[in-house]
């Protein structure tokens, strides 16, 4: 009886070594339903009495159909899972009883009996049965799984290859993945013959995948065309360059790039340059005819109210320094919108002739409530000339109008932003020769007319500055606006003093200038001193912060930067919130609010002071932007 069930055993296996041997597509009965189907699936669909088949065992051949790429694995803990395809369900349903007989069977009391182990499995459902690649190591109790079946355990894949199915599609994907890849650098470009045949291998690849969704359905030559490429593939990392040799070709290659990019920066800048120094069209028709409505009035429509005001020490003083008639009228118009007391205010406006009548009939038309307010225009201060004033002589000079208007013999410094007009005007100076224009007032507040007031400031008068002459904001942030930015620290006659090149700069725009300490101190003196220094120009480009920064050096009392907050004409990361919570806000900067290159979202602060509807406006087609 033994005898007996030994043969038919062996009569079995026999079997079933025929049967593996046999080809697919000899015993395939139909499309398989790979999506039920785990790879060496055999038995219950839970896996639980799944047999490992060993196939070096009953001598089959030891070279895979396939093998899947393992480039990401390692050392002694890889173990390489080779793909082919497997059995359908046709064979399946034939073997799975004599498989179970096999595996499940009790063979009798003979001694021949094997007692079953129940091993330990590690669950890799996670890993795609499409990847060209499994690793499992967990002891010699592990075992590779796809979704629910085992696939086999380490001593198995060790004495023999396991297979799965749709190998070479995967691998076929893969390889055109790389060629790809390998197509678009630049040394495989350069070799054109090379570049031929790879893209000609790309396309019979290509041609051979085809819509196939198994090996079974790819023609007979897909191997060779794979092999093919392959090839190609490995004589594509033979040819590529060193990466320094490609950083040296693209640095050549681009560099003409940056040169355009470089000169292109440039000439943007000349332009912003040139639109920040110009007037729109619509502020020259006000100017115009405002000055032509005033000189039209009378010499009594021409006069001021409130002229008892002017020189009262005790009273809140402005002065404002400018040429730009709408622009100072939001000034004003802003400042006294927000002031608890508007009658104790007074507004003194300088400008020079040629816009002084505008000025004054901009706000004989629209006059600032209960406040006061002047127009002056700089000529009438004789005294302001260049015999007194260094910066008028030089202004007059045939060097700096040469800076100016022959710039074609000048080289390029980057500092177009020195090129704009009112460095040329003595507008720009006006500021050193406050306390002698007022002589009879002891503190004013200083205000560019690119500014917007948001709240009573009543409260700068009652600021301490400790004796000092000038209260400003410093305008410092790490390594930015220090003294060593503004000064050339290199020359003698700046090195020898005691200035401090990290000292942190301020700003004018909102300033508290105390008069009376300002004489005393003789700020102006200093002021013209330095300016005598730097007639060639050597100690700072152009501007009036330099110099007063010099002259102001150790006289300036920071105060709170909500006070004043500055660049909205270039910044356009300001917090909504800051600019909110400050008193003025300042446009300084190429993008001003009366521009169309004003940053969008900042504009609005200043054009809600601007009454369109207003009759000069509208005569001239002034719309907001």
């Amino acid at each position: 009886m033994a005898t007996w069930r030994r043969s038919a055993v062996l009569a079995t296996l026999w079997t079933l070594v025929i049967v593996c041997v046999i080809p697919f597509d000899l015993i395939s009965n139909g499309a398989s339903n790979d999506d039920d189907e785990s790879p060496l699936g055999f038995g219950d669909e839970s896996g639980e009495n799944s047999m490992l088949l060993d196939l070096e065992a009953f001598g089959m051949a030891k070279e895979p159909m396939e093998i899947a790429h393992t480039d990401s694995l390692s050392d002694s803990d890889q173990l390489e899972v080779e793909l082919a395809a497997l059995p359908t369900n046709g064979f399946r349903s034939e073997k799975d009883g004599i498989v179970n007989q096999l595996t499940n069977q009790e063979i009798g009391n003979n001694g021949l009996e094997k007692p079953k182990e129940r091993q330990e499995k590690i669950d890799v459902s996670a890993v795609n049965p499409k990847d060209a690649s499994v690793l499992v190591k967990q002891g010699n109790n592990s075992e590779i799984r796809t979704e629910n079946h085992i696939i086999a355990s380490p001593s198995k894949l060790s004495r023999g290859p396991i297979i799965f199915h749709d190998a070479m599609i995967h691998r076929l994907k893969d390889q055109l993945t790389k060629a790809k890849a390998s197509l678009s650098l630049q040394s495989t470009l350069s070799d054109s013959n090379f570049t031929k045949e790879l893209c000609t291998q790309i396309r019979d690849v290509q041609r051979a995948l085809g819509d196939a969704t198994k090996d079974s359905d790819l023609p007979k030559n897909a191997e060779d065309k794979l092999k093919a490429l392959e090839e190609s593939l490995t004589k594509s990392k033979q040819i590529q360059d060193d990466c320094p040799a490609v950083v040296r070709k693209l640095d050549a290659k681009y560099q003409p790039v940056r040169n355009k990019l470089r000169d292109d920066k440039r000439f943007a800048s000349v332009l912003t340059q040139n639109v920040a120094k110009s007037l729109p069209r619509e502020i020259h028709c006000l100017a115009l005819r405002l000055t032509a409505q005033y000189y039209a009035s009378s010499s009594s429509q021409q006069q001021f109210p409130n002229v008892e005001k002017l020189e009262d020490p005790k009273l809140y003083h402005y002065v404002l320094i400018s040429d730009n008639v709408l622009a100072a009228g939001v000034v004003v118009k802003s400042a006294v919108y927000f002031a608890n007391e508007p009658e104790n205010h007074v507004f003194h406006i300088l400008t020079d002739e040629i816009h002084y009548a505008a000025m004054s009939m901009w706000f004989l038309a629209n006059p600032p409530g209960e406040a006061a307010i002047e127009v002056r225009y700089m000529e009438e201060f004789s005294w302001i000339n260049s015999s007194y004033s260094p910066a008028m002589k030089q202004l007059e000079s045939d060097s700096l109008i040469d800076f100016y208007f022959k710039t074609r013999n000048v080289l390029p410094d980057g500092n177009l932003k020195y090129r704009n007009p009112k460095y040329l005007s003595m507008l720009n100076h006006l500021r050193f020769y406050i306390p002698e224009i007022f002589p009879k007032l002891n503190k004013v507040i200083f205000l560019d007319d690119d500014i917007v007031v948001q709240q009573d400031l009543t409260g700068l008068w009652s600021i301490d500055l400790k004796g000092m002459v000038n209260g400003a904001v410093e305008t410092c942030r790490d390594d930015f606006h220090r003294f060593s930015q503004y000064l050339n620290f290199s020359n003698p006659l700046i090195v020898k003093t005691d200035v401090d090149p990290q000292s942190c700069g301020w700003a004018f725009g909102m300033n508290i200038f105390d008069l009376v300490e300002w004489r005393k101190k003789n700020i102006t003196d200093i002021y013209h001193y330095w300016q005598n220094l730097n007639d060639n120009r050597s100690l700072w480009q152009l501007g009036t912060l330099p110099v007063g920064l010099l002259a102001f050096w150790k006289q300036t009392m920071p105060i709170s930067k909500t006070w004043h907050v500055l660049g909205l004409g270039y910044n356009r990361e300001i917090s909504h919130d800051d600019i909110k919570q400050a008193a003025v806000i300042h446009f300084n900067g190429n993008s001003k609010p009366w521009l169309e290159t004003a940053i969008p979202h900042f504009r609005r602060y200043w054009t809600r002071f601007v009454d369109y509807d207003q009759v000069y406006l509208r005569d001239c087609k002034m719309k907001s932007f």
